[in-house]
């Protein structure tokens, strides 16, 4: 689901930054930059991993910007075709299920990607997907905790214009699934033994255990997944 890159880059380290370590102030700017941002082909920048190595600094003339041509890594979310992640129902339409992880919201199971036969059905909060087998009826109730198989990735090289999108983005711009234009999408299914929400497969008591133990209360003073940046 992580990956480490290599980048190489020149880092500007402004007068203001003067005070702090070296160290310290290319790691800042590095996080500035490409912290929560796409890099196209390469992945979901979460943060500054290493520093490998860094050039003597270049003071700019009039500006007293120090330049700095440094090799560094970086810590990439970019799951890989066939992985198994998990995430949370958002939002249904007619063609598929939104998925969120929290920190990545552009995750989509197509209605062709899901158990068969599983149909839209309309009720009070929306659409509600629901698969239909051996007289009995799963659904894919909103905000129900599933794993997931990533089968594709879709890469979209975005204009600048495109890119300043908000939640309200004219909806005649979205794509057949409803889905805001994106530069990094996972195409996911959920139509597997054990794929969907952890309810179908756990049981409810097992379900709640498991949320009760990822509370944050109990999770203090543990090494949990964030990275801190």
């Amino acid at each position: 689901m992580y990956t480490l890159v290599t980048i190489a880059d020149v880092v500007q380290i402004l007068p203001s930054d003067f005070d702090k370590p070296s160290a310290r102030a290319i790691e800042d700017w590095i996080n500035t930059k490409y912290a929560d941002k796409v890099i196209h082909g390469v992945g979901l920048c979460v943060g500054f991993h290493s520093l490998l190595s860094a050039s003597e600094g270049l003071i700019g003339n009039g500006t007293g910007i120090v330049h700095v041509n440094v090799d560094f890594r970086l810590v990439v979310f970019r799951p890989f075709k066939g992985e198994i992640i998990r995430g949370t129902i958002s939002s249904s339409n007619d063609e598929g299920i939104h998925m969120s992880m929290g920190f990545f919201e552009d995750v989509i199971a197509p209605r062709g990607l899901l158990f068969s036969p599983s149909t839209p059905e309309a009720d009070e909060s929306g659409t509600v997907w629901v698969w239909r087998a051996n007289e009995n009826e799963f659904w894919f109730d909103r905000t129900e905790k599933c794993l997931m198989r990533v089968e594709q990735e879709v890469w979209q090289d975005l204009s600048p214009q495109m890119k300043k999108f908000d939640e309200d983005f004219d909806l005649e711009s979205r794509d057949i699934h409803g889905m805001r234009p994106a530069p990094f999408r996972l195409n996911v299914s959920m139509g597997l033994t054990g794929l969907g929400p952890d309810l179908w497969w756990l049981g409810e008591d097992a379900v709640v255990a498991e949320e009760a133990a990822e509370a944050p209360e109990n999770l203090e003073g543990t090494n949990g997944a964030a990275v801190a940046t």
